[in-house]
């Protein structure tokens, strides 16, 4: 997209899972993300799983249950969305840090 190469956010497609999570925490640190988000494994095992392109907002629980599902992006894309059904389900739980940092997850990588 020109918007894309006009604001320097276009990459090459990524070879190696830590080219993916090098250009996820680009995101996190550019946008000021502060929902933690997850980066695939090579295999595209989540897409395939979850059907996310472009891109989607999912809650697993620790019992490996999808308890939520946003709408597909861009249009369809509200962090702030999740944001409230989050502080419904955990109520008096702190609001995320804006502090990025990498953790191991099952389908790859969660960027935070």
């Amino acid at each position: 997209m020109k918007a894309n190469d006009d604001q320097g956010i276009c990459y090459p497609q990524p070879r190696s899972l830590a080219q993916r999570v090098a250009i996820a925490g680009d995101f996190v640190r550019r946008f000021h993300y502060r929902i933690p988000l997850a980066v695939d494994a090579m295999d595209n095992r989540a897409d395939a799983l979850y059907g996310a392109w472009p891109e989607r907002i999912y809650v697993i629980d620790e019992g490996g249950r999808v308890v939520y599902r946003g709408k597909l992006g861009p249009f369809g894309f509200h962090p702030e969305e999740l944001e409230t059904w989050l502080s419904r389900r955990f109520p008096g739980s702190a609001p995320l840090p804006a502090t990025a940092r990498n953790d191991t997850a099952a389908a790859g990588v969660v960027v935070r």
